[in-house]
């Protein structure tokens, strides 16, 4: 027997395994006893030629090998789902199906909003998801790759991973946000979080010798504008988290100079062909816009 042996239940068990981390509770949410899914996980691995788990008294964690072949059996279950929504579409003119988005905060909170609304009107069938993911490490592309997101929002310096498509929506530029009024803002301590400040913008950032290290770290750019409207420091922020920002906060140009971060979408070569996908990337380019609107009306110049 070979992998192209595998059959959709076998998948579903895959990825089942991988996402409980154990047999038991695989097993529950398949509506299946343990004994046939740790059966067919052994079949599996006699198919795949490779331990896909690890098995022991923390249940059953994925092997490097196994975190790849969930990733695979995610994405071809869900190509399986978008294949029967397609041939629909193709009847219909209509776009429809589930359509899984991973996106940061900010593009969460101030992107997606009026492209869903968009679309729900362009394509009432499409059923959106939409999963907030910490810009870190993998990001919103990690969940892409993974299979558990069908397209991310994601902060972009250079091609998309491998095996990934995508594009560029927005380049925001990155402001200076003190305390509204206040006299010498450079002077404050800077307060930032983990999301900000990537490889976009480091060889900027190290340049800047009134630039501070933090002294105050929050856990998103939602709680660096509270701190800083409430007189706590300073901030570089970029455009999309300075939306609808409190009057609170100033916002001042950081020059000609000044460092933009990349948004764009990625999604898999697959998925990238299916109605609802190209349906919302068309919706998100004829929104996009190079500063959001709420930010630019805002800034000020030094």
């Amino acid at each position: 027997m070979a992998a192209a042996d595998l059959a959709p239940q076998e998948l579903r068990i895959l990825v089942a395994v991988a996402d409980e981390g154990g047999f038991s509770t695989a097993a529950v949410r398949l509506g299946a006893t343990q004994s046939a899914v740790s059966h067919a996980v052994r079949g599996i691995e006699r198919k795949l030629g490779v331990v896909l788990f690890e098995r022991g008294r923390f249940g059953a964690r994925p092997t490097p090998a196994g975190e790849r072949a969930a990733a695979h059996a995610r994405r071809v279950l869900r190509m399986l789902e978008a294949l029967a929504a397609d041939v629909r579409d193709a009847d219909t003119g209509e776009s429809s199906g589930p359509l899984r988005i991973a996106a940061f905060r900010s593009a969460a909170l101030h992107l997606l909003p009026p492209a869903l609304e968009r679309l729900a009107e362009r394509h009432p069938g499409v059923e959106v998801t939409v999963t907030v993911v910490r810009e870190l490490g993998a990001g919103t592309a990690g969940e892409v790759a993974a299979g558990r997101a069908d397209l991310g929002i994601a902060t972009l310096s250079g091609p998309p991973p491998a095996g990934l498509v995508g594009g560029v929506l927005l380049q925001e530029p990155y402001s200076l946000v003190h305390p509204a009024g206040h006299r010498d803002p450079r002077a404050l301590p800077l307060v930032d979080w983990a999301e900000n400040c990537g490889s976009y913008t480091r060889a900027w950032w190290a340049a800047q010798d009134w630039i501070p290290a933090a002294t105050v770290s929050a856990e998103d750019d939602g709680a660096v504008l509270s701190m800083v409207g409430s007189g706590l420091g300073m901030a570089i922020m970029p455009a999309l988290s300075l939306t609808g920002a409190p009057p609170a906060v100033e916002i001042t140009d950081l020059g000609p100079d000044r460092p933009h971060r990349s948004v764009g979408y990625v999604t898999t070569r697959e998925l990238a062909t299916t109605a609802a996908v190209r349906a919302l990337i068309r919706t998100l380019r004829s929104l996009r816009t190079p500063t959001p609107e709420r930010a630019e009306s805002q800034v000020r110049e030094v």
